[in-house]
């Protein structure tokens, strides 16, 4: 199948690709590379370097390139950044969302993938989080994957445009040659590991004082080859039944950020000092999903259920690549 993937650089989306071309698919890159790299792109995927804004250049690809569907993993994603910097998130994200769809709609493209998040949640009054709990997301970056979910509704509703988004909330790990580098690293598990690499990269706990067991967020982690694997499924199931849908993914098992801590020094066998600062704008308690859906419609499986297995793959990537990939 021919499959463009937007944002084919950046983490996750290299990792799509990785898993699209091992599958055999014909796979072409859209990226602007403003935070993702060009080594990790697999070079059997077809690779343009372009903003997803640029509406033409998007048209003209889906269009010569013969793509029958798309996965859009481009949006921009660090809450603290989103409370600072709001209109650089509604431009790149919302603007882009609308971009794409009115590129498909020219170049007859019906198939949509959507990475999106957790955070359109916000402070959920219930855990876990099923597909059904209110969306009132408390950050701009939350704010603009609700937005976009929702033009992608009235998109189908108006042209067709068949998508299904998938709400993830925290990933980590790697697989083989790439891994999670960004610039600034705001992640926890790489913040971690790095600091492990380099200790003169002191490891900073944003907040002790939220409402959970020991004070730090909590999240659900969920590991990138087991995430790549629910866009995979999500994208035959949306072909299969030509119907738009919404996926939780997760373990449903929230782990603080202490807890993240304690099972790096496991994995690594290193003792990892860490310094509380203050709480970071933008991030809820706790965050944990209800799959069932997933689980039972896509027939989603994750390999990786424990912390400690999402952070040995991740450990392995950084040990090989301590400077990311500047190595």
């Amino acid at each position: 199948m021919k499959i463009l993937v937007i944002g084919g650089a950046g983490y996750i989306g290299s990792h799509a690709v990785k898993r699209l071309v091992a599958d055999g698919n014909d796979v072409v890159v859209l990226d602007s590379l403003f935070t993702g790299h060009r080594k990790a792109v697999d070079p059997k995927a077809k690779f343009y370097q372009g903003d997803l804004l640029d509406t033409f250049l998007v048209g003209k690809i889906l269009e010569e390139e013969k793509i029958e569907a798309v996965m859009h993993f481009a949006a921009y994603s660090l809450v603290p950044e989103s409370v600072k910097k709001p209109l650089k998130y509604y431009e790149n994200n919302v603007s882009g969302m609308i971009s794409l769809l009115k590129a498909m709609d020219f170049a007859k493209v019906k198939y949509l993938i959507f990475s999106s998040s957790a955070a359109t949640y916000g402070i959920p009054k219930t855990l876990p989080i099923t597909e059904d709990t209110p969306l009132d997301p408390i950050n701009p970056y939350g704010e603009t994957k609700m937005m976009m979910e929702k033009i992608m509704h009235w998109a189908d509703k108006a042209d067709g445009i068949k998508s299904i988004a998938l709400r993830y909330f925290n990933v980590g790990g790697a697989a083989g040659e790439i891994g999670e580098d960004h610039d600034p690293e705001t992640h926890l598990i790489p913040n971690i590991l790095k600091s492990v690499n380099d200790q003169k990269q002191p490891l900073t706990i944003f907040g002790d004082d939220y409402d959970t067991k020991d004070g730090t967020n909590v999240r659900d982690y969920v590991q990138v080859e087991d995430l790549v694997d629910a866009h995979v499924l999500a994208l035959k199931h949306l072909l299969a039944t030509n119907k738009s849908d919404i996926f939780n993914l997760g373990t449903a098992h929230g782990y603080s950020n202490l807890e993240i801590v304690e099972a790096a020094k496991k994995v690594t066998g290193i003792d990892i000092p860490y310094t509380i600062g203050p709480r970071r704008g933008g991030d809820p308690d706790s965050l944990v999903a209800n799959s069932d859906k997933a689980r039972k419609i896509l027939g989603w499986k994750p390999k990786h259920e424990s912390a400690e297995e999402v952070i040995a793959t991740a450990w392995e990537w950084h040990k090989n690549h301590p400077a990311g990939f500047d190595d």
